[in-house]
Parts: structure tokens; sequence; C-alpha cells
């Protein structure tokens, strides 16, 4: 079964189609890549999905209900969630408070402070388990600005799942880290949505990462879908290849 359908969606920035009638289909709890090279309009898709951005026309569907016009709130609800390429955390405040926050705020408790947590025995126990699932419970009591750039990217990811999400949007969780610390971060997200049943799309560079941890690998060019499918058949790509890596047997040269 679809759980996000997208039919014809169109955002235009001037005379620049970013996302241009793009029909997508993400099923439940499949583990989906959207690549592309800079420009092809992969995090503005992900920007109208999650309403960051309005879309100009088409439709979004999410289990099947018309979510096109409902709000950031709304979506979140709904069941979708999403980090960011640049982390967005309370940085003067604990990684514990900061997944207390993300909890009180699926709550609805927003007239509470993170401190209240500790009087909260099931949220302060349900952040406790967050953190220990991002391999993260070491760092419980430290501020966010002083944790490594790979946990802070594991941290803002673990906000999001905190939000109990069905489908999680995923912006570059890799950028910026060393390679040794990308399979270490890759490794804790695939085994969190996999072992949740979560429905994951991650927009990613890095096509060692993608052909790794995919379950379909979605190519945007100019703002539109070139090419779908299992990351076997993207490698056999050659269009691919030449728009990705400038080369048509590229991706045979990397094995």
């Amino acid at each position: 079964m679809n759980l996000l359908e997208t039919i014809d969606l169109k955002k235009s920035f001037g005379e620049t189609h970013a996302v241009d009638n793009v029909s997508l289909n993400i099923a439940e709890r499949e583990f989906v890549s959207l690549v592309g090279p800079n420009g092809a309009g992969k995090t503005t898709l992900i920007n109208v999905i999650s309403a960051l951005l309005p879309a100009d026309a088409g439709k979004i569907l999410f289990k099947g209900d018309d979510i096109t016009r409902a709000t950031v709130t709304e979506r979140v609800k709904a069941g979708i969630a999403r980090s960011f390429q640049i982390v967005n955390l309370f940085d003067d405040l604990t990684a514990f408070d900061n997944v207390t926050l993300a909890i009180f705020s699926r709550q609805g408790k927003t007239g509470h402070l993170a401190a209240l947590a500790h009087r909260d025995h099931e949220v302060s126990a349900e952040a406790d388990t967050v953190l220990e699932q991002f391999n993260l419970s070491t760092k419980r009591n430290e501020r966010a600005r002083d944790l490594a750039q790979g946990e802070r990217k594991l941290l803002d990811v673990a906000l999001a799942y905190a939000l109990r999400p069905k489908l999680l949007f995923l912006d570059e969780p890799t950028s910026g880290v060393s390679t040794r610390d990308k399979g270490q971060i890759m490794d804790t997200i695939a085994s969190v949505v996999r072992g949740e049943g979560i429905t994951a799309v991650i927009v990613e560079h890095d096509m060692d990462v993608v052909f790794k941890y995919s379950d379909r690998i979605v190519v945007m060019h100019q703002g539109a879908i070139l090419a779908q499918g299992p990351p076997d058949a993207i490698r056999q790509n050659d269009q691919v290849a030449t728009i990705l890596l400038g080369s048509s047997d590229a991706f045979a040269r990397k094995d």
C-alpha cells in the first residue's frame, strides 16, 4: 500500500521549475533515496511535501487523504516528520532536553519546559530510550552545541523520530561528517527506522551510502524524475551515471 503519493506536483521560483510535474509513490516501510545533482529539486520536493513551501499545483496524498493544503502542524500530527541538512537543535540545551522537547511537542504540552521532564517519568524514560536507540546515551547531559558533527546529525534525526512519524524525511543525514562516521550514522538510522517499521526517504549525495541502504532510488534532474528503481537497476543506468558522476561508466569504475 502506498503511504505517500504526489500527483503532478509543481513548484516554481520565477522561471525555474524546481519541482516539475512530479508524480511519486512511496510504499509503507520503504527506504527510498532521493538523488540528483545540485539544483535538481530534491530538497524543494521535500519542503513542499512537509509544508515548508506551498505547492503551485498538483496533489499530495498521505494514507489516502489529501493533505495538499494542510499546515506543517497538521502534517506532523498525521505522521510526517523530517530532519534537516543543517541541523535544527536547541544548542544551549542538553541532548536529553532536546529530545524531551520533541516529545512534549508531540503530546501538545507546549507550556512545559524541558526541565519539567525530570518530573515526568514517562517522558524522561522515553527520552532516554530514544537516546539509547541513537547511541547517544553517553551524551545525555551534554549541550547540543558541544556534540561532534556526527552526533549532532544523529540527535537531529532522533528529534524527528521522537515525533513518532509514519514517514520520515532525512535531508543529507551524512553531510559534513567523515567517511567512517557516515557508516555509523547510517547503520544507526537504518536500524531504528527498519526496526520500527518507519518509511524513510533520504536526500543523499554519497552514492555508496545510497546503494548500500536503499530499497529504491529515485533520481531527479531539472525538477523532474529522471529514473527510479532498485539499486542494481540504477547502477546500470548510463544516463544516471553521466548526470550524477559525469561518465556513463562511473558506477562501474567505483566497483
